[in-house]
C-alpha cells in the first residue's frame, strides 16, 4: 500500500498528496497525520493537491475530516495548490470544505498559519517548564 509522505517544516507539518486516494489510503493518511501532530506539537497542516487532476466528494469529504482531525488536535489546516477545475468540481459538488482555509500555494499557505498563528500571542515570554508551574514571565 501506498502511503503519502508528511514533511515536518518548522511549526507545519506538509502532506502532499501525489497519488490517486484510494479508502485505504485516506484512512491511512488520517492516521498517520494524526500522530505526526501529536508527536511534533506542531499547530499547522499544508495539504498540497496541486497534482490532483481530480477532485471528487470522496477527497473532498477525506479533506474535511482531515481538517476536523486537526483542530480536534490544535492545528489549522491550509489546503494549497487547488486548480481552477478542482474548484469548480467542488462547487458544483456542493462541498464547501468548511473549516478548511485554501491558498494559491505552499508559501502562502505557510503565511496564513503564520498569521493566525501570531493572533494567539499573548505577549509572553514562556519557558516550558515554567509553563507546567504557572510561574510564565510576562513581556515588559
Amino acid at each position: 500500500m501506498e502511503r503519502v509522505p508528511i514533511l515536518k517544516i518548522g511549526d507545519i507539518l506538509l502532506v502532499s498528496i501525489q497519488i490517486d486516494m484510494s479508502d485505504q489510503t485516506a484512512v491511512t493518511l488520517q492516521e498517520d497525520l494524526a500522530e505526526r501532530i501529536v508527536a511534533t506539537g506542531c499547530h499547522g497542516v499544508i495539504i498540497d493537491i496541486t497534482a490532483l487532476d481530480i477532485v471528487d466528494s470522496f477527497v473532498g469529504r477525506m479533506l474535511s475530516t482531515i481538517a476536523s482531525i486537526s483542530k480536534v488536535l490544535d492545528a489549522e489546516t491550509v489546503v494549497v495548490g487547488m486548480r481552477p477545475a478542482v474548484a469548480i468540481t467542488l462547487v458544483e459538488l456542493g462541498l464547501s470544505l468548511n473549516g478548511i482555509r485554501t491558498a494559491l500555494n505552499v508559501e502562502r499557505g505557510m503565511e496564513l498559519i503564520a498569521a493566525s498563528r501570531g493572533d494567539d500571542d499573548l505577549g509572553y515570554d514562556e519557558d516550558p517548564e515554567d509553563a507546567e508551574s504557572g510561574t510564565a514571565a510576562t513581556s515588559s
